[in-house]
C-alpha cells in the first residue's frame, strides 16, 4: 500500500514537481477559503476565478503558455473585476453579490471568446482546467511566492480579518481599516486564485480554495483549528488526486478536486457538526 503511494513520486520528476506545487497550494489557498466561507462569500471565489480568464487569455493569445504574461494578465483583470464590483456595490443600489456575477459572467464570456477566436479546444482546456503534471520550475517559484505573501499578510492583519469576519460593522465602527483590509483580502483571493491557475486551470483553481475549507467546517468551529483542518483536508486531496490520477489514467486537477469533494460529503455525513451528529442530538433531545 505505502509503496502504491510514494511509488510515482520516487519514480517522476514531474510528479515530484506536481505534489510539491500542490501542497505549497494548499497552505496558501486553504486559509484563504476559511476567510471566505465566514464572510459568506464562498461564490464570490468561483466568481474571481472566472474573472481571471480573460487576462490569462489575453497572455496566452500574445505571449503563448507563458506563466509570465499569463499571470500578469490573470491578476490585473481579477483586480480590476473586484475593483469594478466594488464600486457598483458601494455607489449604486445594487447589492455586491449582483454586480460581483455580472462582472465575472462579462468576463467569462470575453476570456473563452479570446481564446476560441485565436486558439483551439486543447488551448481552451489547459486555460480552463489547467495541468499541474506540466508545472515547472518558473511555475512553482510563482506559487512559493503566492504562499509567502499569503501568510505574511494573514499573520500581519490576523485579528482585523478575523474582526471583520465577525462583525464587519462593528470594525468599520470603531476603525478605518475595515474598507481596506476588505480590498486587501479581495487581493488575496486572486492572488491565490491566480497561482492555482496554471496547475487546475481558471475553472477549477477555486476547489482547492472552497472545499477543504467547506469541509474542515463540520469538524471545527474555532478560526485556527479551522485553517489548520483546511490545510491538512487540502494536502491530502492534492496526494490522493494525484495517485488515483497516476494509477487510474485521469485528469490530474479534476481528480484533486473529486478527492477533495469525496472528503467534504463524508464530512458533512460523519463530522462532529454533520448529518449523523445532528441526528444523534435530536434523538437525545426527544428521550429526554
Amino acid at each position: 500500500m505505502v509503496e502504491w503511494l510514494i511509488s510515482p513520486f520516487l519514480q517522476y520528476g514531474f510528479m515530484q514537481r506536481a505534489l510539491f506545487g500542490s501542497i505549497v497550494l494548499s497552505v496558501s489557498c486553504a486559509p484563504v477559503g476559511v476567510f471566505l466561507m465566514l464572510r459568506r462569500m464562498s461564490l464570490t471565489g468561483d466568481a474571481m476565478s472566472h474573472a481571471i480568464l480573460p487576462g490569462a487569455a489575453l497572455g496566452f493569445l500574445l505571449f503563448g503558455l507563458d506563466i509570465l504574461p499569463m499571470t500578469i494578465g490573470g491578476l490585473i483583470v481579477g483586480l480590476l473585476v473586484a475593483l469594478g464590483s466594488g464600486v457598483v456595490s458601494r455607489f449604486t443600489v445594487q447589492k455586491e453579490d449582483a454586480s460581483m456575477a455580472a462582472f465575472y459572467l462579462i468576463s467569462l464570456a470575453v476570456g473563452v471568446l479570446l481564446v476560441s477566436w485565436h486558439g483551439s479546444s486543447v488551448d481552451l482546456m489547459h486555460v480552463l482546467f489547467g495541468s499541474v503534471l506540466a508545472l515547472d520550475d518558473e511555475a512553482l517559484y510563482l506559487i512559493v511566492g503566492i504562499a509567502v505573501t499569503t501568510f505574511i499578510t494573514l499573520g500581519i492583519f490576523w485579528r482585523a480579518l478575523v474582526a471583520e469576519c465577525l462583525d464587519p460593522l462593528f470594525l468599520r465602527s470603531v476603525s478605518r481599516i475595515g474598507g481596506p483590509v476588505h480590498f486587501l483580502f479581495l487581493v488575496l483571493v486572486v492572488l491565490n486564485l491566480v497561482g492555482g491557475f496554471q496547475a487546475l486551470g481558471t475553472l477549477l483553481s477555486v476547489g482547492l480554495m472552497m472545499l477543504p475549507a467547506a469541509a474542515a467546517r463540520f469538524w471545527s468551529n474555532d478560526v485556527r483549528s479551522l485553517c489548520a483542518a483546511s490545510v491538512l483536508i487540502a494536502v491530502i486531496s492534492s496526494l490522493g488526486g494525484l495517485v488515483l490520477s497516476y494509477h487510474a489514467s485521469m485528469p490530474s486537477g479534476p481528480a484533486i478536486i473529486f478527492i477533495a469533494g469525496a472528503i467534504y460529503l463524508f464530512s458533512a455525513l460523519a463530522g462532529r457538526r454533520g448529518v449523523l451528529a445532528s441526528f444523534l442530538v435530536s434523538a437525545r433531545h426527544k428521550t429526554a
